[in-house]
């Protein structure tokens, strides 16, 4: 007998629901989630978090069994998802906030950082330059090749731009030997929060200590195209005290290029460089208003 069998002989549940790799039982005594166990310790991160003041995760009401754990089942109301992601940014910038602390780094660690990113910076930079040259070459090019050389100006302007901001950053902390780190979720979606009578963070199999700029910048790759960012910005910018470096850390790996490659049918072609020109568009009107301030100070 599997755990879920076992289970569902201990709840006696009328309905089950499968989501993915976690099943919903629902009661007459309720409605549970059992959910396997991952590497991380998820009772000893939440008994962490809970003595850190910070409550929105989902409560375990079993974690006896050695492949599963069951869970609380948080219900989550139905609303305009660029509303639930400010609303989410401000539960991950009270994680961050409640959780941060400096940790001591060695003396080429920001050294290290610096020199990845110039590295991805002139990887990109030679490959669109080839791309550039090549599609130059053609007699005819097809619409994709013509979209991305119409608008590799903007893309090699962004590359500069980033090496002239990764030195900026660099100036910065360079001298410094610590750093501040949090407990950062690491796995942050839409479906990964949940919002009704309370606010709960879920999925924190990924979640680790690390710069709790990585949160934001992790969640805006996957949905730059697909909300308003510029409240959410603004919502963890004023929730979370990011100190200078921070700041200007987060802003720049916004700014870093993207892979852009050519697929083998053109409709796809065409659809994947136009998403990466919007996704560089809309960071460059997300950023700018940061970058102002700066220079007016």
């Amino acid at each position: 007998m599997n755990s879920l069998e076992l289970v569902s002989k201990l709840y006696k549940p009328y309905r089950i629901t499968k989501r993915g790799n976690v099943s919903i039982l629902e009661s007459m005594d309720g409605k549970f989630v059992v959910k396997p166990k991952g590497k991380q310790d998820v009772k000893e991160l939440f008994n962490y978090l809970s003595i850190r003041n910070f409550n929105c995760y989902p409560k375990i009401v079993d974690d006896s069994r050695a492949d599963c754990d069951i869970y609380e089942y948080v219900e989550d109301a139905t609303y305009p998802k660029d509303q639930k992601a400010i609303d989410m940014i401000k539960t991950v910038a009270e994680l961050h906030s409640k959780t941060s602390y400096n940790r001591e780094v060695r003396e080429d660690k920001y050294k290290e950082l610096y020199d990845i990113l110039k590295g991805n910076l002139a990887y990109y930079k030679d490959k669109y330059a080839s791309m550039v040259e090549a599609i130059e070459e053609e007699i005819f090019m097809s619409p994709s090749h013509y979209l991305f050389i119409r608008n590799s100006s903007k893309l090699m302007n962004e590359i500069a731009f980033c090496e002239d901001k990764i030195d900026e950053w660099y100036d910065m902390v360079k001298e410094k030997r610590e750093t501040r780190v949090s407990i950062i979720h690491n796995n942050l979606s839409l479906d990964h929060y949940l919002k009704s009578s309370r606010s709960a963070l879920i999925s924190w199999d990924a979640s680790r200590v690390d710069s709790p700029v990585l949160d934001f910048y992790n969640f805006y790759e996957k949905e730059a195209l697909n909300i308003e960012f510029a409240s959410v910005l603004r919502e963890y910018m004023k929730n979370m005290d990011l100190k200078e470096d921070e700041r200007a850390l987060l802003l720049l790996l916004l700014c870093m290029p993207k892979d852009i490659d050519f697929a083998e049918d053109e409709f796809t072609s065409c659809s994947q460089v136009s998403s990466a020109y919007d996704y560089i568009y809309r960071t460059e009107w997300l950023v700018r208003p940061y970058y102002s301030i700066d220079d007016e100070e």
